[in-house]
């Protein structure tokens, strides 16, 4: 592991940093502690995998948002995903190395057309990295309102424009670089904004093991995350739909993956992804 994927591997790490101080602080403890989390684990694992967890994930972080109440309907992109990058903080080499990684693991899932562009004017999609101080300045342009919503406990933001039909048109992403690393979020972050841009826009604390919930220190995408990427760019589920349309198709969908292998491999295939790989996990 190189020097940088350590650093990042290290931040990454920084929100379930008192689990392993526990078990070098108790070490009589750590057989015990092992096997007591390998049984909630797979609890767990059977628990996300079944059909009615699985599509209830999927209404939870697809159909409803953060900051707007109410049920929603299925926002996804329709159209190719131009990514422009702006660095307006330092170690874009680093930044652009990890979102690469990222948006080509986001293409796989998805099967969109995802690619960086060399132009601002080119992108339907925009990730700006820059310092706390001027993130307010970076969502008032991206999002063309004058008076912006940032929330107090925000580590960074995304937001998406639809049309009519709720097929994406546009979207971005905004990390405050010096905040993130602070907080050990930086490729939280990353990959957090970037899949929700995707169309997963809600967070819920119902919703485990995921990145859609902030309780857990999941940083990369989990196999229920890869899973709800698949169903929501399922060639069945069309923006605009409603709960009681997507249920149907869902049941459908999860059927046929308990048939070929899909859930129970769903795991494993995201853990073959760059980051992965790079961060040593």
């Amino acid at each position: 592991m190189t020097a940088m994927a350590q650093a990042l591997y290290r931040q990454a790490r920084t929100q379930s940093r008192w689990l392993w101080r526990g078990a070098l602080f108790h070490g009589t403890l750590i057989l015990l502690w092992l096997a007591l989390t390998s049984g909630m684990h797979a609890h767990a694992a059977e628990a996300w995998q079944s059909p009615d967890y699985l599509q209830q994930a999927f209404i939870e972080v697809a159909l409803r948002s953060e900051y707007v109440p109410g049920k929603q309907s299925v926002r996804k992109w329709q159209q190719p995903v131009r990514v422009w990058l702006q660095h307006d903080a330092a170690e874009a080499e680093q930044h652009t190395r990890l979102t690469s990684s990222h948006l080509r693991h986001l293409a796989q899932l998805t099967g969109l057309d995802i690619h960086q562009v060399s132009s601002p004017a080119a992108a339907n999609l925009t990730v700006v990295f820059t310092d706390l101080v001027h993130m307010p300045d970076a969502v008032k342009q991206l999002s063309g309102q004058d008076k912006p919503r940032i929330p107090a406990d925000a580590a960074c933001l995304f937001g998406i424009q639809t049309d009519a039909r709720k097929a994406i048109q546009r979207a971005w992403v905004v990390i405050p670089v010096d905040h993130a690393q602070e907080h050990g979020m930086l490729v939280g972050c990353i990959v957090e904004e970037l899949t929700q841009a995707m169309g997963l826009p809600n967070d819920s604390d119902k919703v485990f093991p995921s990145i859609f919930n902030d309780k857990t220190p999941e940083v990369l995408l989990t196999g229920l995350d890869g899973l709800l990427l698949k169903m929501l760019y399922a060639t069945d589920i069309q923006p605009g739909m409603r709960e009681p349309q997507v249920r149907p198709v869902l049941a459908r969908l999860i059927q046929q993956w308990q048939q070929d292998g899909t859930l129970a491999q769903a795991e494993q295939q995201v853990r073959q992804s760059e980051l992965y790989q790079w961060l040593g996990f």
